[in-house]
């Protein structure tokens, strides 16, 4: 078993936070404005935008100042960069800064193969002074905190996680956020939390590290934490259907009860304010239901054949076919309480 080295608040630059902070990863096409706001007001403590392309901020692509729209509500912030290249990097820090983030986040991270194959994310595993050389040069060319996210390794058998970070942490990277896998497992096989407890008790490093991976409830949450002995949590898959995991995590922590699961009714009234928020930020209904279908496959796990229901709100074209769909489910679920107990993650 691991124990924090420090019960000092966790700092990222200015930015203090208390207890074991928790952490909204960044997810592309889920991390997005109105999500957050939902997050938020579910207990989240700090968030990230969708990752966004080096390349893409340097030509303004609108889509990509879309994914870097902050509001107050949002804060703490850090808006999440990648790319391949040193020098676009370094710009695209400078002009991620000029959003107004709080601090700065490097993917070094995402497996996902078209990013991989390019030599992003995390393709730098496989070559470590880069990934430094990269993370100093966005240190260099910013003042706000610069942090970073990456895995264990590119494989079983390169786990470098422990000399990547001592390099990162040499060249001014303010925190490191650890994916318990590695490259090759993408999102098979379990997180191992042990080695990432390794990299945060280790006498050489002294920046927070918070732990992602596999973060399905507060019991998980708490198992792992007590494992690893991070500053911070991070959950990412967890809260695709499920944004009051934050609350449900940081009451368990601090009381060791579980709050009672949401009814059917109080999960479809958090659906149509995600969905309201969403339609204002977008300007359109059916964009922000075309946005919201992963969220829908996620809601409502173990609810007794429901996937006839389900099916329904995916093939919603318009707000009235979504409303009445969720209507038919409160009249025939709404007092039941969905356990998330065995949520998957995949």
């Amino acid at each position: 078993m691991y124990r924090n080295k420090s019960k000092e608040n966790v700092k990222i630059g200015s930015i203090e936070l208390e207890g074991t902070p928790l952490f909204l990863a960044p997810m592309e096409d889920v991390t997005y404005k109105s999500f957050r706001h939902i997050c938020k007001q579910n207990g989240v403590d700090v968030m990230y935008t969708e990752f966004v392309s080096s390349e893409a901020l340097i030509r303004d692509v609108e889509k990509t100042k879309m994914k870097m729209e902050i509001t107050d509500e949002d804060r703490p912030i850090a808006i999440q960069i990648y790319g391949y290249d040193v020098e676009s990097m370094a710009s695209a820090a400078r002009a991620a800064e000029a959003m107004g983030p709080d601090f700065i986040d490097i993917n070094f991270g995402c497996p996902m193969k078209k990013i991989v194959k390019k030599g992003a994310c995390s393709a730098l595993l496989q070559d470590l002074p880069k990934m430094q050389q990269m993370a100093a040069e966005v240190v260099k060319n910013v003042s706000l905190p610069v942090t970073a996210k990456t895995r264990l390794g590119w494989d079983e058998n390169s786990k470098v996680i422990l000399e990547a970070t001592e390099r990162l942490q040499d060249v001014g990277i303010s925190a490191l956020a650890i994916h318990g896998r590695t490259r090759s497992q993408l999102y098979t096989g379990e997180a191992d939390w042990t080695m990432i407890g390794e990299v945060k008790n280790s006498s050489h490093i002294h920046i927070p590290i918070i732990g992602n991976g596999d973060i399905n409830g507060p019991e998980k949450a708490a198992e792992l934490l007590k494992i690893s002995g991070v500053d911070g949590l991070m959950i990412g898959r967890g809260a695709i259907g499920r944004p009051w995991i934050f609350n449900e995590i940081k009451h368990y922590l601090k009381t060791g009860e579980l709050l009672p699961p949401p009814s059917v009714t109080e999960i479809i009234q958090q659906i149509k304010n995600q969905l309201q928020v969403t339609s204002e930020w977008r300007g359109n209904e059916v964009s922000a239901i075309l946005m919201m279908r992963r969220h829908f496959a996620r809601y409502f796990p173990g609810v007794p054949n429901f996937r006839y229901h389900r099916i329904k709100m995916l093939q919603a074209a318009n707000r009235n076919d979504l409303d009445e769909i969720m209507q038919e489910i409160v009249e025939l679920y709404g007092d039941l309480r969905v356990d998330y107990t065995n949520m998957s993650l995949k």
